[in-house]
């Protein structure tokens, strides 16, 4: 979303960058496009007037004169303004002293609110919570049938005991602020921990959708009213914020479809005009896509600075521990990595989510978005289509696979023999890999590692320079005699050195000649 933004600032501070020493005119200019690439995301004008008056105040102060790299000075000072107009710092959900965490959502139709309910009651689940759904909207056709799959969908019950409308010409019946003290009710009876209130919304703020969500405040007292708004519809996100924050008089803030391509605007002001703070982002259609809103995390999204403490507790959260102290163990003791251990590892990175999110989520990855946009996620699906139709044994003695085998591979995952060559040969890259690792050789193409210095385990590197070794000229294609023609040079050259070795040591004994009749007797063994 922030994709525009974040381009235009990545152009303005490179015309920093060089600059020993920053004038007057090179900060209003700095200043003036900063400007421009905010109004251009849809920033609230208000909002920008005072972003941009506070980095000017604080970049032509002592703060950036004085330092020794002026324009790393003006980006940490962008960066600092833009975790305070996001918000300052992330605020977690305030949980009830006693009886259920009551939360209740509200804005206007269309903003994603039923589906945030369900992704909301997933996160509180994972957390150890155990949450109710309630359908308190009996005004949009089907809101509360859609409810039901979303609950059925993150396996969390939900209580409507009203079917709402199911059409568009149908009268609205049955009153939402009594099934939202039913469901109150209900919750303390089955002994729920958290009550999620799903709400009426309107197409756009009138008094009678003000009126209901006050009285459902009233009726049921939430621990926390969650105000959801659609991040793409821009300036409208300021008026629309400041009419329920004066009607209903919500804690925070919820952004939704922020993996679209609008202009991110909402992000930047919503939090900056109402004062209440943005908590969670929804970045994705699926139940897991929900994001706990961290705005210096955030800010350095915006800025191509990376956001690594969210893609880590992706990881975290995803990879089985278990299995990643199998590979740990497999690696330590040298064993062959299979098929097998490649498809559990790369189906735990499939679990993480899309790929272009999270190299999306690198530092400096900016520069390469056209690349990440045309990366084909489908890839992983293929690549696990053609591991599944490969036979217990061929995963697990990857040399088998000769030229029938994988004919019959390539048939049997509908893919191309040179696919699955392809991928053989990225699975031998990735095995060399783990040997290296196993024998504590660093990865591939790094050189040697401590411990096998010179092709020589438990070698140890010096610290003077290496002699040079010795050419061998004409080296013979055949093995035996190349190893001969070896001995023969380190003899040379042993014998070019002064009489007895270095530092006094005794010279080396002539070689005894071999003797052919020393040989014993093979002939038992040749079957003569």
């Amino acid at each position: 979303m922030f994709a525009n933004l974040s381009d235009r600032l990545a152009e303005t501070f490179k015309s920093l960058r060089g600059k020993g020493r920053l004038t007057e005119a090179d900060i209003d200019g700095t200043i003036r496009e900063i400007r421009r690439a905010l109004l251009d995301a849809d920033v609230a004008v208000a909002v920008v007037r005072s972003f941009t008056a506070a980095i000017r105040e604080r970049a032509l102060g002592a703060e950036v004169s004085e330092a020794l790299n002026p324009a790393q000075q003006v980006v940490k000072i962008v960066h600092e303004e833009l975790i305070s107009v996001l918000g300052g710092e992330a605020r977690p959900l305030r949980y009830a002293k006693s009886g259920p965490t009551v939360i209740m959502l509200a804005g206007l139709q269309g903003a994603g609110k039923t589906t945030f309910a369900g992704k909301l009651a997933l996160h509180l689940k994972q957390q150890g919570a155990t949450p109710l759904l309630v359908a308190a909207d009996l005004q949009r056709p089907n809101a509360v049938t859609q409810l039901k799959v979303v609950g059925e969908r993150v396996n969390v019950p939900v209580f409507a005991p009203e079917p709402g409308v199911t059409r568009e010409d149908e009268r609205v019946r049955g009153n939402p602020v009594k099934v939202a003290k039913k469901g109150l009710k209900e919750a303390q009876d089955k002994q729920h921990s958290v009550v999620i209130v799903d709400t009426a919304g309107r197409l756009g703020v009138d008094a009678e959708l003000m009126k209901q969500a006050g009285d459902i405040r009233k009726a049921i007292e939430p621990d926390e009213v969650l105000f959801v708004i659609d991040a793409m519809i821009g300036q409208d996100a300021v008026a629309t914020a400041q009419a329920f924050q004066d009607g209903v008089d919500f804690t925070g803030v919820v952004l939704s479809k922020l993996d679209g391509d609008a202009r991110g605007g909402a992000a930047l002001s919503v939090a900056q005009v109402t004062g209440r703070p943005i908590m969670f982002a929804s970045v994705g259609e699926k139940p897991e896509d929900l994001e706990v809103f961290h705005p210096d995390r955030m800010a350095s999204r915006i800025l191509d600075m990376g956001d690594m403490l969210t893609l880590i507790e992706q990881a975290e959260r995803v990879f089985d521990k278990a299995e990643a102290e199998r590979m740990s163990t497999k690696v330590e003791r040298g064993e062959d990595f299979t098929f097998s251990d490649f498809l559990s590892q790369m189906q735990q990175l499939k679990n993480m989510g899309s790929m272009k999110k999270m190299l999306g989520m690198l530092p400096g990855m900016g520069a390469m978005r056209d690349q990440i946009e045309n990366l084909d996620e489908n890839e992983l699906t293929r690549t696990e289509a053609i591991i599944h139709s490969m036979t217990p044994y061929e995963r697990d003695n990857p040399k088998a696979l000769n030229g029938s085998r994988r004919s019959r591979i390539a048939r049997g995952s509908g893919t191309s023999v040179a696919q699955v060559n392809a991928l053989v040969k990225r699975f031998e890259d990735a095995q060399r890999m783990m040997k290296a690792m196993a024998k504590g050789g660093g990865m591939p193409g790094m050189g040697g590692a401590p411990g096998s210095f010179g092709g020589l385990p438990g070698g140890k590197k010096s610290k003077g320079k290496q002699a040079p070794q010795r050419k061998v000229k004409g080296k013979s294609g055949n093995p035996a005699k190349r190893a001969q023609q070896e001995a023969a040079a380190r003899a040379k050259a042993a014998g070019e050195a002064a009489p007895g070795a270095s530092f006094g040591a005794p010279a080396q004994e002539e070689p005894k000649q071999f003797d052919p009749s020393s040989i014993p007797d093979l002939g038992k063994f040749l079957g003569r």
